[in-house]
């Protein structure tokens, strides 16, 4: 009976034993431990890091050690490693009689399994500490593999001052990661621990050169090394000063999760010759005003970011030099007009060609100018897209409609347009709303790859855009063809380039982080030559976007005029050409009657002198045959004042379509004159609002309302 309650009570006492011993250790060794924020490229090369939030480098666990530190790790700190159950009783045994000896620890024992413990648990050393350690280095052998337990030393190791770990230890004494190490190298940082203040010149550092070179020599008698490979290595000087790790991607680092490692789509080569020449030209560009500069190139295909610098120079000393302004709301310019040219193709609001008005317009007070201060009457639609032409831009937003291209861009990736449609207006089209760079490019790149007639024939009008290089990529066969776009934001805030081929998408933006401006601060001259520089880093593409029917491009033939671009009228002169289904439904040209071209008088005024072949007509072939050029229906004008300070007065303005007609002009139903071939009139009317109308012989007449705010 008493025997069978000691049995009961032995039973109790081991399944209680086996229970302990099977929860000694938590689930998570390392919880808490703080962790850096490490950034890799694709290749797995490493890019970056930051120290953890508790000071230390600690880069995250590895699931693997390398061969060579692994082997001269387990030869100096624990030889039985492979063959023992977390104790090795024979090592603890020798430990206890040496302290005996000796009166005090020299030595302690503890297998590595052992000191992964320890480390996960960091408390004071103590004999009761050590039970602790062997019990539940046992329970730990059967939760892991071997290499496992090796990668968790290797990870949470000490190696003097705030370096944590191998992978923290192999970059900052070597510059280099831990599979590249020297056997001299591995040997080195594999003693380290031991003693890892011995790592800091003139600290016992002859002492760490004699525990190098003997596990060295130990290395070579276990046959892990040759004669050669010992003496070689056992001349390798030991590190000096830590290195400062790898910076190349700092601002892409900055959104990476936090104590964590992050495979990124960066490309090392890529990102490391681009980085170059940003900085290249960045700090050229610093002696005139321009201190900062981002740049991203995508690939296509996979939609992959492939280089980010999301400011150029970083260590150039300035303020803004860590802001990264690739992914930084920046005024757009006029970076946006090819995805408003593809929309209008896409929904058959225009044809590729179709002539769109270039002539001075007021909005509700909202008059666009185009860069070059000039006026052009008429422009097909793929060439003031080339030219980046503001006004006939405004003229077709006004048609698509703001709200709706507000919506596209948005569905285009573009984040940063948290205003409503009215808040932009037109000017929207002009550099009205904000973008970054990064949602800008990933918007191109999207472009890019659509297979539709628009997005070809966008593609088609970019590649005619004037390259700062002045090179003809028709006429020189080595010239890499790309279809690209500038903009300049106003007050030359901000300078864009992006470019494009069949496999590359690139965006550039220069400019001052701060947001003041520099004259000449343009993006053809500013960020487009960099953008080139980085195409021709690139390897190159075969062919082009492909042809205008390939691809699964749909679309139909039909006639199209060849002066206006529209769908051809009976009196036009005509050719065929592939435009997507919605534009079967666009306006036909409006300005042929009887075989004669003939633009309405505001336009004609300001295409005639650009285009000498235009006739016009001599006989009455539309309904408007006088329009005002200047001022503009309802617009704001204030009078120039003389030097003695008399008011000068504004010359108006009329273009009427018969060269030899004569008007009479009439303000606020007063008749103050007449013209005659040359339409103009200075007038000073006083402040307020006033009538202005004009009559020719004929009868017709055209008048407007406009107001006098003062005089200056």
């Amino acid at each position: 009976m008493a025997s069978g309650k000691l049995r009961k009570i032995g039973l109790a006492a081991g399944v209680t034993a086996l229970a302990v011993w099977l929860c000694c250790i938590p689930k998570v060794l390392f919880k808490g431990v703080e962790y850096s924020t490490v950034l890799e490229s694709a290749e797995g090369e490493l890019l970056g890091a930051q120290v953890a939030s508790d000071g230390q480098w600690r880069f995250p666990p590895r699931d693997s050690v390398p061969e060579r530190f692994a082997k001269a790790l387990i030869q100096f700190e624990d030889r039985h490693f492979y063959y023992h159950p977390g104790v090795n009783p024979v090592s603890l045994v020798r430990a206890a009689v040496s302290n005996l000896k000796a009166g005090h620890i020299v030595s302690g024992g503890s297998t590595l399994t052992m000191q992964v413990i320890r480390l996960s648990r960091n408390r004071e050393r103590s004999f009761l500490q050590k039970c602790i350690e062997a019990l539940q280095a046992t329970r730990l052998e059967f939760r892991y593999p071997k290499r496992k337990i090796l990668s968790l030393y290797a990870a949470h190791a000490p190696f003097g001052g705030n370096v944590v770990g191998l992978e923290a230890a192999a970059w900052r004494y070597f510059g280099r990661p831990p599979e590249e190490l020297s056997w001299g190298e591995a040997a080195t940082l594999a003693v380290l621990p031991n003693a890892p203040s011995s790592i800091h010149p003139g600290r016992q550092r002859e002492q760490l050169l004699e525990k190098r070179n003997r596990l060295l020599l130990r290395l070579l008698e276990h046959g892990d090394i040759d004669g050669e490979t010992y003496e070689a290595s056992c001349s390798e000087p030991l590190p000096q000063a830590p290195e400062a790790l790898p910076s190349l991607a700092p601002h892409y680092l900055e959104h990476c999760p936090k104590g964590h490692r992050t495979r990124s789509s960066l490309s090392l080569p890529v990102q490391k010759s681009v980085l170059q020449a940003v900085n290249r030209r960045s700090d050229e560009l610093a002696a005139e005003g321009v201190a900062d500069m981002a740049a991203i190139v995508i690939d296509n295909a996979s939609g992959e970011v492939l280089a980010y610098i999301g400011n150029a120079s970083p260590s150039r000393v300035r303020e803004g030099a860590q802001v990264d302004v690739a992914a930084s709301a920046r005024s757009t310019g006029s970076i946006l007009k090819p995805f408003l040219y593809e929309a209008a193709l896409e929904e058959g609001i225009i044809l590729p060609r179709t002539l769109l008005p270039d002539i001075p317009v007021n909005l509700g007070g909202f008059a666009p100018q185009n860069f070059d201060k000039r006026y052009y009457g008429a422009v097909p639609a793929g060439e003031a897209l080339a030219r980046s032409l503001n006004v006939p831009a405004v003229f077709l937003l006004r048609r698509y409609g703001v709200a709706k291209f507000h919506a596209r861009l948005q569905e285009e990736g573009i984040t940063s347009l948290t205003q409503s449609p009215e808040h932009y207006g037109l000017s929207l089209i002009l550099g009205g709303g904000e973008a970054s760079l990064s949602e800008i490019t990933r918007s191109y790149s999207a472009l890019s790859c659509r297979k539709s007639l628009a997005a070809w024939y966008t593609l088609d009008a970019l590649k005619e855009v004037n390259r700062p290089d002045e090179l003809d990529w028709r006429l020189i066969r080595s010239v890499r063809k790309a279809a690209w776009k500038t903009g300049t934001s106003y007050g030359f805030r901000d300078a864009w380039a992006v470019g494009m081929t069949p496999r590359w998408t690139i965006g550039v933006w220069a400019g001052n982080a701060d947001g003041h401006g520099v004259p000449g601060l343009t993006g053809a001259r500013t960020a487009g030559p960099v953008l080139f520089d980085i195409l021709n880093l690139l390897p190159k593409d075969e062919g082009w976007f492909g042809e205008l029917a390939e691809n699964g491009r749909e679309g139909l033939w039909v006639s199209v005029c060849t002066n206006s671009g529209q769908l051809a009228s009976p009196d036009c002169p005509s050719e065929r050409m592939f435009i997507p289904f919605a534009g079967a439904e666009s306006e036909p040209c409006p300005y042929h009657s009887v075989g004669d071209f003939v633009l309405p008088p505001a336009m004609e005024w300001y295409y005639r002198p650009n285009h000498p072949e235009y006739v016009g007509a001599g006989r009455k072939t539309t309904a408007v045959e006088i329009e005002f050029i200047y001022p503009q229906a309802g617009s704001s004008i204030i009078l120039p004042r003389q030097m003695d300070g008399s008011v000068e007065g504004a010359v108006f303005r009329v273009a009427h379509h018969k060269n030899d007609a004569t008007l009479w002009w009439h303000l606020d139903n007063t008749y103050v004159g007449e013209t005659r071939l040359v339409h103009e009139m200075r007038l000073a009317p006083a402040p307020g609002r006033h009538s202005l109308t004009v009559v020719d012989e004929h009868g017709q007449t055209a008048s407007l309302s406009f107001t006098v705010s003062g005089a200056t």
